[in-house]
């Protein structure tokens, strides 16, 4: 889409962080609307979908962006760790494509999904397995996402990045009574991620670009490419050691 000019987007976590910079950053072009919904739930998503479409008549620009993250060893995930962040970091994005996706298809309009992943969907990192599972699993859906709707004029972007001053810190705030955890870690046991941390804004301003260039890939830290230079370069050896 090389302009979002009177065109529709929808960011869901649009209350901070990316999300909010992300709305901001698309009214500068078009309308935006987004609302704080509960994205584990289908019908929640669909009723979002239903007020968009209903007010605007069109969506042309979905950003499933709300995440949650926890921390600690996977031998000490508690079911409930992996109901609540799987709900929201995966489920979310899938609840999106099926209350959107179709209904932007009938339009046959140009489109664009970003999907908010994270550089933990594209490298491991110990004490994050939850978190880097769903992540995961939204850079696969994505990139299968772009070839599907490529037929239809309907890009696909995922967004990679490292650190960005967001409170998904804090996410604990908003998890609901019946998946806490109790003997979980405490906040203030999370690590120090490796590289400098981007504001929200700026993230924003190239997720704005990416759509606009219908890149797949978001990636926000020049930190990233020796890691990612390390994971492909054990897969190219992997080759030879398994022959």
């Amino acid at each position: 889409m090389e302009s979002l000019k009177d065109r529709t987007a929808v960011v869901t976590g649009g209350a901070s962080g990316i999300g909010r910079a992300a709305r901001g950053v698309a009214k500068a072009g078009s309308k935006a609307i987004t609302v704080e919904t509960d994205v584990t739930k289908l019908a929640s998503v669909q009723s979002l979908a239903d007020r968009a479409f209903g007010e605007f008549g069109r969506v042309h620009v979905l950003c499933n962006n709300a995440g949650v993250a926890v921390h600690g060893s996977l031998d000490s995930a508690s079911h409930r760790d992996w109901e609540w962040v799987l709900g929201v970091n995966l489920w979310g994005v899938i609840h999106g494509i099926e209350a959107f996706v179709p209904r932007m298809i009938v339009q046959k309009e140009p489109g664009h999904i970003v999907n908010t992943a994270s550089m933990a969907g594209l490298i491991a990192s110990q004490g994050l397995g939850v978190y880097n599972t769903s992540k995961y699993a939204v850079v696969g859906l994505s990139e299968t996402l772009q070839k599907d709707l490529r037929p239809h004029n309907i890009g696909v972007s995922v967004l990679c990045p490292m650190g960005v001053s967001t409170n998904i810190r804090t996410s604990e705030r908003n998890r609901p009574v019946d998946l806490q955890n109790p003997s979980g870690p405490e906040a203030n046991d999370w690590f120090q991620l490796i590289g400098r941390y981007l504001t929200p804004e700026e993230v924003a301003g190239r997720v704005l670009r990416a759509v606009k260039a219908n890149r797949l890939y978001v990636i926000t830290h020049e930190e990233a490419r020796e890691p990612l230079r390390r994971r492909f370069e054990r897969m190219d050896r992997a080759f030879e050691e398994s022959s």
